[in-house]
């Protein structure tokens, strides 16, 4: 990589397929990363192998793939990765849908003691809550009413990369806040400057460069990128038709009441 690198990048690391490109290339970024959310000691993760790689710069399908990243971490823990950018308004569901396929992997004839936990970790690029914005939430199993925990080995965590500044400071103890700024960074004297005095991070910062000088990937991240705005648009145009559906509804209702009170009006004048 040259070494000093300025202006824009090129490819924004909120797109999915960069993502998952920089975490399947780079060992230590996926580990620091993981051990940064689940504040796990980086000397006790001795393996991070990726259950579900891609070959990068092969075209995929875009309406099919999902570009999550499965990670088995010890061999023992599951551990789902993902970015999104575009609001889906299926993120709950897909994230249970994740965690829940994970954590059937009880083999055959072994107890239950034995299930390995499972964690969907998801990155997503606008607020899943709007009534209660968070940077870093995890949801897990526990008691309606006495908020006792169930099991911690099935989560939910979410990384809110637009509540930034609503980072606790458990949170930036274990530099979440700085991963996040380093996913949304739009140009190259950001990234150095978030990755200073932390080789892991000029590491990601070495791989993304490298990444982004690959022509066959940067094909796939763009393919990536205008299939996401014509999936926002025609999530948004969903939503306006809907709108617009309720609101004719409403004033059909409101036609229809009027009708029925002119009618009793005219029923009651017919009386009298």
């Amino acid at each position: 990589m040259q070494e000093k690198l300025t202006g824009n990048i090129p490819i924004r690391m909120t797109n999915d397929y960069l993502f998952k490109a920089l975490l399947q290339e780079s060992e230590r970024t996926r580990k620091a990363i993981i051990c940064s959310i689940m504040h796990y000691d980086p000397k006790s993760v001795t393996d991070v192998l990726i259950k579900n790689p891609i070959v990068l710069g092969d075209t995929i399908d875009e309406k099919d793939i999902i570009l999550d990243v499965n990670v088995c971490l010890n061999g023992g823990v599951m551990i789902d990765l993902e970015m999104q950018v575009v609001n889906h308004r299926d993120w709950i569901e897909r994230s249970i849908y994740y965690v829940s396929r994970n954590y059937a992997n009880l083999e055959t004839g072994n107890i239950y003691l034995n299930v390995l936990p499972s964690i969907q970790i998801g990155f997503l690029d606008y607020t899943l809550f709007t009534d209660s914005p968070a940077f870093h939430s995890t949801y897990m199993l526990m008691d309606t009413k006495t908020s006792r925990k169930y099991s911690d080995k099935f989560q939910i965590k979410v990384i809110d990369l637009t509540q930034i500044e609503l980072a606790t400071d458990e949170d930036k103890s274990y530099n979440i806040d700085r991963w996040a700024r380093f996913f949304k960074a739009k140009t190259w004297e950001e990234l150095d400057m978030i990755a200073t005095n932390d080789s892991v991070m000029k590491e990601a910062v070495n791989t993304i460069y490298n990444l982004s000088e690959n022509e066959r990937i940067r094909q796939q991240c763009q393919a990536r990128e205008d299939w996401e705005r014509r999936t926002g648009w025609l999530i948004r145009e969903n939503e306006r038709q809907k709108n617009e559906l309720a609101e004719a509804k409403a004033e059909l209702s409101k036609k229809d009441a009027e009708i029925l009170a002119l009618k009793e009006r005219l029923r009651k004048q017919e009386t009298e």
